[in-house]
């Protein structure tokens, strides 16, 4: 039985790769060999013109937040938009909750 394959992106290129994960080594990126970022298998790829979703996406892993499955399927909620991203900063920063844990949550209360 082969490994599963999970999503690797490259933030400069806009682009995503499905590979079989198989540990902690670099992977290089094939366009313009910077490191690749280990998303998750739960990741669904913006389209690389949509300058937004790749603006918030940045935000998300460079925050930590990373597309992994769970046991009930996906990977939970992830803001969408530049302003659900600032939202939840701002609701982060007043409350003093960590950002990551702010960045995923459904609803601000």
């Amino acid at each position: 039985m082969g490994h599963a394959k999970t999503s690797y992106v490259c933030l400069p290129c806009r682009a995503s790769y499905k590979q079989p994960y198989l540990g902690d080594h670099d992977r290089l990126c094939p366009r313009c060999t910077e490191p690749l970022i280990h998303v998750g298998s739960a990741f669904a790829t913006p389209r690389r013109r949509d300058a937004a979703a790749w603006r918030t996406l940045s935000v998300l892993l460079n925050a930590g937040v990373r597309f992994h499955k769970s046991c009930c399927g996906g990977s939970g909620y992830r803001p969408r938009t530049l302003r659900e991203v600032r939202e939840r900063m701002a609701y982060a920063r007043r409350t003093g909750e960590p950002f990551t844990r702010a960045l995923v949550r459904r609803e601000l209360p």
